[in-house]
């Protein structure tokens, strides 16, 4: 798509605007570029990359700054690399020694977030499900019904049900045998795999009663089991690119805040080989169309758990933050098979 004229000038460009956060101009191109070119022939060039979506202009200005189409051009095809000092890599092996796994995701966090000057997050990892002692339905009325789940544990859940049909005591109570005979004690996870390759053979009745208590289950189980160390959030207020706009900030705390939607993009991030890298919109999160994400997922014993990254503006120093992020997903994965 780029010749190796507009590649190098694009690229001069993105690494002159992270380090300095200016609009760069054909100028300091010519300058920066050691290219024995015309600044008709490079402002040529800018307004090609401009046409393709490359750069853009912003409207105080005549320089060019990056787009998201840009930085992602030259993450894939331009970047290169900064090995990390033997001091960095010390710095975070010397802390990731073996411990307690929640003290090991926030200190990868804090690390993560110390080294880049953005914020650091590690996914906790999955945990199996626990089961449940026993689960029961009661008639409330012609519509609705009463489902008490029992934990291993002996707490006992109530949830309401909504039904479009009457049920009879009987139907209630097959309901009720059929899961604690199949599923009391047992694994949750390992309930919900068995039971939904046997719910089409199941009454109707049966079926949709089963499909809602396994719902009701997975929620109380999983409450509080699926989370995210966060560190150094904070550091992206004070951020040159940030400060301005309390309104984008706001934006991504409440996305920090309601977690859900950002577990998710973690999670697909966990079956990536290496670095995984959203830059703006990519993430499909709106709160982070002025962000990038870089990730990496760690593993224990050789399986992935979970996945640690960092959160900052597009405009940031991808040849550092990369091996940083790698490095301390290698290193947290050590640990964390040691522990």
């Amino acid at each position: 798509m780029l010749n190796d004229r507009a590649q190098a000038l694009l690229k001069v460009l993105v690494e002159k605007y992270i380090d300095e956060g200016q609009p760069v101009g054909s100028r300091a191109l010519s300058r920066l570029s050691g290219m024995d070119l015309s600044a008709a022939t490079i402002r040529n060039v800018m307004a090609d990359l401009e046409e393709l979506g490359f750069i853009t202009s912003p409207h105080t200005s005549a320089g060019r700054v990056p787009t998201p189409r840009g930085y992602r051009f030259f993450v894939d095809s331009l970047l290169t690399i900064q090995p990390l000092t033997h001091a960095t890599v010390n710095q975070v092996e010397s802390h990731l020694h073996p411990a307690d796994t929640q003290q090991l995701m926030a200190t990868a966090s804090q690390l993560l977030s110390e080294l880049t000057a953005f914020a650091g997050i590690v996914r906790t990892p999955r945990r199996h499900l626990a089961g449940f002692q026993r689960v029961e339905f009661m008639r409330l009325s012609e519509t609705r019904l009463l489902l008490i789940l029992v934990t291993l544990e002996g707490e006992v859940q109530n949830r309401i049900l909504p039904v479009s049909q009457s049920y009879s005591t009987e139907q209630l109570t097959e309901a009720a045998r059929y899961l604690n005979e199949y599923g009391a004690g047992r694994d949750f996870d390992k309930i919900v795999e068995g039971l939904r390759q046997e719910l089409s053979g199941l009454r109707s009745d049966i079926r949709l009663l089963t499909s809602q208590a396994l719902e009701f289950g997975e929620s109380v189980l999983r409450l509080g089991r699926d989370d995210y160390v966060l560190r150094g959030e904070t550091r992206l207020i004070g951020h040159g690119d940030m400060s301005g706009n309390l309104m984008r900030l706001r934006r991504l705390f409440d996305l920090f805040e309601q977690k859900t939607s950002l577990l998710q993009l973690l999670d697909a991030s966990q079956n990536s080989e290496g670095v995984r890298i959203f830059i703006g919109g990519e993430s499909g999160q709106s709160p982070l169309d002025e962000f990038s994400l870089v990730t990496a997922p760690y593993e224990v014993d050789g399986q992935v758990v979970g996945t640690l990254g960092v959160i900052g503006p597009t405009r940031m120093a991808y040849e550092r933050v990369i091996p940083i992020v790698d490095i301390t997903a290698r290193l947290l994965s050590s640990a964390l098979s040691q522990h």
